[in-house]
C-alpha cells in the first residue's frame, strides 16, 4: 500500500506505541502507507487497535496488534521483542504512548506526577533500551519520541505533562549521542494542536484562538505527525539525529509579547 508521496519503507518493520490513540493511529497508518510492516501497540482500546490493523491489511499492508502496559518495564521488553520476532527484525520505533491530564499544580500529587512520567517518559526509556540492541543488529535504525510543543512552552494545568515532554526531548538528544556509533538515530517530533472529533465543540475558544494565530491557518492532523515520523525513519534522514522536529503549523514562530 505504498503512497508515492512518502519515502519507501517497504521491507522495514516499525513499532508504534500508543497506536490505539488518535495520533498513534495516524502515525501507524502513514508507516503502512509508506510500505512498512507495522506493529500497533495499545494498552486498553483493543477494538480501535484491531480496527486499525484491519484497515491496513484491507489496503494491502501488514499489521499486527499487541497489548502491553508500558508503565511496566517487563511489558516494554515483551512488546519490543514481539515486534521484532513478527517479521524477523525491527527497523523503527515510535514512542507515542502517553496521557495528558489537566490538573492545577496546587492540586497535583506525587502519584499524579509519577503516573504521567511513567506513561509518557519512562515507557519511552524502557522501550528504547529494549529496542536499541535489535536495531543495532540490523545495522542501525530510527527511534522517534512524540514530545510536544509544550515541552518547550509551559501551559497552565499541564506541569507534569510539560515536564515529561521536555524530558523526552533531552532524553532523545542523550540517546542520540550514545547510540549514534551503532547506527541508531534518535529524534523527537513535537506536535502542536491536533484535531480530533468533537474538539471544536469541547474547546471552542481554544480552537478559535489557535486557528486565528497559527500561520498555516488550520489545526494539525494525525497524518501530519505520521509524515514527520516516516521521514525521520527513512533514508532521507540518515544524517539527522538528536533533533526536535516541531510540527505545529508555525505557531511556535509567533512572538509571545
Amino acid at each position: 500500500m505504498s503512497d508515492p508521496n512518502l519515502p519507501d519503507l517497504t521491507g522495514r518493520t516499525a513499532l508504534v506505541t500508543g497506536a490505539g490513540g488518535l495520533i498513534g493511529a495516524g502515525i501507524a497508518r502513514r508507516f503502512a502507507a509508506a510500505g512498512a510492516d507495522v506493529v500497533v501497540h495499545y494498552r486498553h482500546d483493543e477494538k480501535s487497535a484491531q480496527a486499525l490493523v484491519t484497515r491496513i491489511v484491507d489496503a494491502g499492508g501488514r499489521a499486527l496488534s499487541v497489548q502491553a502496559d508500558l508503565t511496566r518495564t517487563s511489558e516494554c521488553h515483551r512488546l519490543v521483542e514481539t515486534a521484532a520476532d513478527w517479521r524477523g527484525g525491527l527497523d523503527a520505533l515510535v514512542n507515542c504512548a502517553g496521557i495528558q491530564p489537566v490538573q492545577p499544580l496546587a492540586e497535583m500529587t506525587a502519584d499524579d506526577w509519577r503516573e504521567v512520567y511513567d506513561t509518557n517518559t519512562t515507557s519511552a526509556f524502557s522501550c528504547t533500551r529494549a529496542a536499541a540492541p535489535l536495531l543495532a543488529a540490523r545495522g542501525g535504525g530510527s527511534i522517534t519520541h512524540i514530545a510536544s510543543i509544550e515541552g518547550t512552552m509551559a501551559t497552565p494545568g499541564h506541569a507534569h505533562y510539560c515536564a515529561s515532554k521536555a524530558a523526552l526531548i533531552m532524553f532523545a538528544r542523550s540517546a542520540a549521542l550514545e547510540h549514534g556509533p551503532r547506527g541508531i538515530r534518535v529524534n523527537t517530533v513535537s506536535p502542536g494542536l491536533i484535531d480530533r472529533p468533537g474538539l471544536a465543540d469541547d474547546w471552542p475558544d481554544g480552537v478559535r484562538r489557535w486557528t486565528g494565530s497559527v500561520p498555516l491557518a488550520r489545526l494539525g492532523r494525525p497524518e501530519d505527525i505520521g509524515d514527520a515520523c516516516v521521514f525521520l525513519a527513512s533514508d532521507a534522514a540518515t544524517w539527522i539525529s538528536g533533533t526536535n522536529l516541531v510540527v505545529d503549523g508555525g505557531i511556535s514562530a509567533r512572538p509571545t509579547w
